[in-house]
């Protein structure tokens, strides 16, 4: 993780949950571990339907290679000439119909409302993230940048396509809403500009998880998988370290209870983000060869 090996010892397999156990039962793991892990939540004519989309646009830019649907990285990108520009452009590619039929669906919806137990809505503004080959996400908690409106937003994370540990899959710390410190200090913190302290996490993993006596927790995702957490559960993700250059592809979108104020930087059909700089503000909006920024 980040370029660094983590022992075996250190590593443990995320707690699965099932689609019909009850709702009480969901609702009092996720008060205990603070996610839910649901394997082929999405069936994979729907995920499939979202590669095609995604990776086809990225196809006309010259990152992926043909058949596009593979998500194979060409190590190029002429992302940079699209005329609308990369926020633009992004926004586009995050508007799919067959990503949006997924991440804010259906399926996806009466899953949430049974762990949160009432009525829900998703944020319109999503974090869809193709990573490539040596890209990985620190460690932190979400809570910073989803500080206001309700109090009680979880993220849904979803895999498109399979994801084995090597490929770059989420990964939690287990325990880690029980780390007062950090959470306390996570809390105070209300991210909305790039002028805004370092939340992300650049402690060493693994140093981490023996301080703290913990599991680095992660699964091989297979594609359709769901996780659900709560804004105070330490996360990142896996070094993709695929011999292939194969992307790993999956988005992150935020749903809270219908009935609470929602944040305006997240509402609407071009939401200005956390910065207000739009979708441009994302990673996912970079050519596939430039590295991500850390917040």
């Amino acid at each position: 993780m980040q370029g660094r090996l983590l022992a075996p010892e250190l590593l443990g397999d995320l707690s699965e949950s099932l689609i019909d156990e009850s709702d009480a039962v969901l609702q009092t793991r996720f008060a205990d571990e603070q996610y839910l892990f649901f394997r082929q939540v999405f069936d994979r004519q729907a995920i499939e339907a979202v590669r095609e989309e995604v990776f086809g646009r990225l196809l006309s830019v010259g990152e992926v290679e043909a058949p596009a649907a593979d998500g194979i990285f060409t190590g190029v990108s002429h992302r940079e000439s699209v005329k609308e520009g990369l926020g633009q452009f992004w926004r586009s590619v995050s508007s799919g119909q067959a990503l949006r039929d997924v991440s804010h669906g259906a399926v996806a919806k009466d899953l949430l409302e049974r762990i949160l137990g009432v009525p829900a809505v998703a944020h319109d503004y999503m974090f869809l993230r193709p990573a490539v080959p040596g890209r990985s996400t620190h460690l932190h908690y979400d809570h910073p940048f989803f500080a206001r409106g309700s109090s009680q937003i979880v993220t849904a994370w979803t895999a498109y396509g399979d994801i084995p540990v090597n490929e770059g899959p989420l990964l939690v710390v287990d325990q880690s809403h029980r780390f007062d410190d950090l959470v306390t200090a996570t809390q105070a913190v209300d991210y909305e500009s790039n002028e805004t302290p370092l939340v992300q996490l650049m402690q060493d993993p693994a140093e981490l998880a023996r301080q703290r006596g913990v599991k680095l927790k992660t699964a091989d995702f297979r594609a359709g998988d769901l996780i659900v957490f709560s804004m105070t559960l330490l996360h990142g993700s896996l070094d993709n370290c695929s011999q292939e250059g194969r992307i790993r592809l999956s988005s992150d979108v935020r749903w809270q209870p219908e009935a609470d104020p929602v944040d305006p930087r997240y509402l609407g059909d071009d939401p200005p983000g956390t910065t207000g700089a739009g979708y441009g503000e994302l990673n996912g909006a970079k050519p596939l060869t430039i590295n991500w920024h850390q917040r």
